[in-house]
C-alpha cells in the first residue's frame, strides 16, 4: 500500500512538472514555446478514489476508507484537425481496498459469508487487484502550444481480476485470511468520466456489474449484489 501510494504521489510531482514545453533562447530569461503540430494528449495517468458499495444487503456497511488506486497508459487518437477531438485505449492496474463488516471464511473449498457487528472486529478488508482496459472519448481545448486545457473525457472500462484477498482481525486477536475466492466475478466492467482543468480533474466510475456471483451468498440465503462506485481525482501525464 504504502508503494502504491509512493507511485501515485511520484506520478503526480512528474505530471504536473511535464506541464511545460519550450527551449530557452535569447536573454537567460526569455522562454519559446515549441508548437507540435501531431501532438497527443494525456497518454498516462493515475487516479486515486472512494470506493463506495451499491445495492448493499441488509446489515452490510463499510467502515474507514476504501481506497481506489489506478495506473496506466492510453494511446491519444485525435479525430479532428485541430485534435481536440480524441478516441483513447489503453492498459492500466487497479487496487482496491474495500474495508466493510462481511466477513468471509474458508472451510474445505467453501466459503461462508456473514455480517459481523463491528464491535466483533479491529479490521476486515477486501483486496482487489485487476488488469484494466480502458476506452475512452475525449474532448478538450488544448493547442500545439498551450498544455494546460479543460478536458472532459468519458469511457468505458473492463476490469480483469487476477489477485485478490479477504482478511479478517477479530477483536481478540489474530487473522484469518480468504485468498483466491472463487465467488468474485473474475471481470468487472463500467463507465466513468474525468473532467477538470490542467492537473486536477474530478473522477467518477460507476460499476454495471456485481462483484460476486450469484453462488455467493449471506448465511447461505441472501445474495451478495454489490457494485462499486468510485469518486475522486484523476491526475493525466503527456
Amino acid at each position: 500500500m504504502r508503494l502504491l501510494l509512493l507511485f501515485v504521489f511520484s506520478f503526480i510531482t512528474c505530471s504536473a512538472c511535464a506541464q511545460i514545453i519550450g527551449v530557452t533562447e535569447g536573454e537567460p530569461n526569455d522562454s519559446i514555446a515549441v508548437a507540435y503540430p501531431k501532438y497527443r494528449e494525456d497518454q498516462f495517468y493515475a487516479s486515486v478514489s472512494y470506493a463506495l458499495m451499491l445495492g448493499k444487503p441488509g446489515g452490510y456497511s463499510q467502515n474507514s476508507f476504501s481506497t481506489g488506486l489506478t495506473v496506466g497508459f492510453l494511446r491519444d487518437m485525435p479525430v479532428n484537425k485541430d485534435r481536440t477531438y480524441a478516441i483513447a485505449a489503453g492498459l492500466g492496474y487497479g487496487y482496491y481496498n474495500i474495508k466493510h463488516n462481511l466477513k468471509v471464511t474458508e472451510i474445505s473449498r467453501s466459503r461462508l459469508y456473514e455480517i459481523e457487528p463491528t464491535s466483533n472486529f479491529d479490521k476486515n478488508k477486501q483486496v482487489l487487484h485487476y488488469v484494466e482496459l480502458p476506452v475512452e472519448l475525449r474532448w478538450r481545448n488544448s493547442n500545439a502550444v498551450s498544455h494546460k486545457f479543460w478536458r472532459i473525457y468519458t469511457g468505458f472500462k473492463m476490469s480483469y481480476l487476477f489477485a485478490d484477498k479477504a482478511q479478517f482481525y477479530p477483536a481478540e486477536g489474530g487473522s484469518t485470511k480468504v485468498k483466491g475466492n472463487d465467488d468474485l466475478n473474475s471481470l468487472q466492467y463500467g463507465v466513468y468520466v474525468a473532467a477538470g482543468w490542467n492537473t486536477w480533474n474530478f473522477y467518477a466510475y460507476y460499476g454495471l456489474s456485481s462483484l460476486y456471483k450469484d453462488e455467493a451468498k449471506i448465511n447461505t440465503t441472501a445474495n451478495i449484489d454489490i457494485t462499486m462506485v468510485n469518486f475522486g481525482l484523476m491526475f493525466y501525464i503527456l
